[in-house]
């Protein structure tokens, strides 16, 4: 018999009854050091009083009127943002599923207004941006895409790494590469500055829009607002959500005046993206994460955590391989299953989460302290031991 809710999801037997900072309690009072932040969600940790306040003082006020009419927290949000980015406009969403909707939307309607009929778009392989028909079509894993088809056509997947493949694909027929700086559900494989600056380059000579996926590596998570600036390049049009409401959901799609020239009244839209109680906790977020001083301090946390983490490997070299990723978004390559690994340091009380590729991620809140930092590498060198007793 069907459960209540769709059993779509692999659980652990794990509920939460509260939350605060990088802990979290389940109802019996069992404490857990959260190295997953809801899949890079919850950037500023559980319960954080700031964003509670921000939450509580608009709830008081309005929560939903529509994009019928203006919204000023909607405003000031993407006031900040185009300040703090290349962007020159902003759509609000409510997740990155959404926004990478919006982005393949975006840039077809470009090419399209341009009188080019421009549609196929470049992506890479490992690659995630959602699980709608579009996003699972752009991936175009048979992970993803099994059983779900006619897929969305218009999309070609290419190797990742794979230069000379990208060289042959991206003539000036193409409308847009897709490519996330960090893959995240991938195996935390980061996209090298000079590959990066090379997509740039590639797309400045085709005319193809560049999308940069920062759903996951954004906001903060690299130690720069987004991972694009360690690169010094610009995108056209930039996905991201996940960490910019701190746990509550919200998206964004920022774009360039000329990428989003096809964007007009009615072109798109969404009942609730952008609705104030989501701007206001949106705004305070990019408040906290905007000061210079918090990002040094992801950098110097992810140093701490980094050093640590290739201690482990030293010490353990049957279980780990080696570690990947960028500020606070960090793989550990494994010689065992990543569910093996998960369920170590769960028996440790510290969560994590499974990627691709044979990793484990871990993407604790950025403003986890270095005694927390320590605690989630005594925990994993414990689960190391736990699981080198049972090979």
């Amino acid at each position: 018999m069907i459960p209540a809710v769709l059993p779509t999801y692999a659980r652990t037997t794990l509920a939460f009854e509260r939350g605060e900072g990088s802990w979290l309690w389940t109802e019996d009072g069992t404490r857990y050091l959260d190295f997953g932040a809801g899949i890079a969600v919850n950037a500023l940790g559980h319960a954080n009083p700031e964003l509670v306040a921000a939450l509580t003082e608009q709830a008081a006020k309005v929560w939903h009127v529509s994009n019928l009419y203006e919204i000023p927290a909607q405003e000031r949000l993407a006031e900040q943002l185009v300040a703090h980015t290349f962007a020159d406009t902003v759509f609000f969403t409510n997740s990155g599923t959404e926004s990478c909707e919006l982005a393949i939307k975006m840039a077809r309607k470009y090419w399209s207004d341009e009188g080019e009929g421009r549609t196929e778009i470049l992506t890479f392989a490992g690659a995630f941006h959602g699980r709608s028909t579009g996003a699972i079509s752009a991936a175009g894993s048979e992970k993803l895409t099994a059983g779900f088809g006619p897929l969305l056509p218009g999309f070609t997947q290419l190797p990742w790494g794979d230069h000379e493949a990208l060289e042959a694909a991206a003539t000036d027929q193409i409308a847009a590469i897709v490519v996330e700086p960090v893959q995240g559900e991938g195996g935390i494989r980061p996209l090298p500055d000079a590959c990066l600056k090379g997509l740039r380059d590639l797309c400045d000579r085709t005319g193809a829009l560049l999308i940069l996926d920062e759903v996951q590596c954004g906001m903060g998570r690299t130690g720069r607002l987004f991972a694009h600036e360690w690169s010094g390049i610009t995108p056209d049009i930039m996905m991201v959500a996940k960490g910019i409401g701190g746990g509550f959901p919200l998206g964004a799609v920022l774009a360039t005046e000329d990428a989003a020239s096809g964007m007009t009244t009615g072109t798109h839209g969404s009942t609730y993206g952008g609705n104030p109680l989501a701007c206001a906790v949106g705004g305070k977020v990019l408040d906290i994460v905007t000061e210079p001083a918090f990002l040094d301090r992801v950098s110097a946390a992810s140093g701490r955590l980094r050093q640590g983490l290739e201690g482990l490997v030293a010490s353990h070299p049957d279980i780990f391989e080696g570690v990947r990723g960028q500020g606070l978004m960090v793989g550990l390559k494994l010689r065992v299953p990543p569910a093996d690994l998960v369920a170590a340091a769960r028996d440790q009380h510290l969560l994590t989460v499974p990627a691709a590729d044979n990793v484990v991620r871990l993407l604790p809140p950025l403003n986890i302290t270095d005694e927390e930092i320590d605690a989630g590498l005594k925990a994993l060198d414990a689960a190391a031991n736990a699981l080198k007793a049972t090979v």
